[in-house]
């Protein structure tokens, strides 16, 4: 009987070691981030977009291309941008991971984003939105392990993330939901 609970005490105390090394282990891992302020990019004119900027309004990013069956949505981008402007602001994330539908260079984009849709809002310099090189930006938009809301799985261009004031994701909406629909809308009032 001595000898099992000498045995069970050594196994104890094994495991406890176990789980201490996991605990240290744990430790080491960097935090993963959790909040839209987290995150910076480059711009179609090559400076800086911090997302922290826009503390205390939502955030609507959208990933475009200028040769889409969605494109003319720029329009009611800008007009949902102007609209909203003391609560909001979109910022547009050009990719070309949809039918090859944005194969132009920063510079191009901008220039036919403003000549076509007179686009004013925050436009990022060209990102990939899906597969191995995803941008972070959007790794962080579509994992719930990372935005602590929903898995989102970016089909087409056009895609929208709404972000609360507090730099927190609210919700995604497919191509198909214009900028102006009441899905998205409703949060802006």
């Amino acid at each position: 009987m001595k000898k099992l609970f000498i045995v069970l005490l050594s196994i104890g105390a094994f495991l406890q070691s176990c789980t201490n090394q996991k605990k240290e282990v744990s430790k080491d891992k960097p935090q993963e981030m959790k909040n839209l302020y987290d995150y910076k990019v480059a711009s179609l004119d090559g400076k800086e977009i911090n997302f922290a900027d826009f503390k205390g309004k939502k955030v609507l990013i959208v990933n475009t291309a200028s040769e889409c069956g969605f494109t003319p949505q720029y329009a009611d981008l800008e007009k949902v941008a102007d609209q909203y402007k003391d609560k909001l602001v979109v910022v547009g994330f050009p990719a070309n991971n949809f039918g090859g539908q944005e194969p132009g260079t920063n510079a191009e984009i901008g220039a036919f984003c403003e000549k076509n849709f007179g686009v004013t809002f925050p436009m990022a310099a060209k990102v990939s939105v899906k597969g191995a090189d995803t941008a972070p930006i959007f790794k962080y938009l579509t994992e719930k392990n990372l935005n602590g809301v929903k898995n989102t799985t970016i089909m087409w261009n056009f895609t929208k993330f709404l972000v609360d004031e507090n730099g927190k994701l609210i919700d995604s909406f497919i191509s198909t939901t214009k900028p102006t629909s009441e899905s998205i809308t409703k949060y802006l009032k």
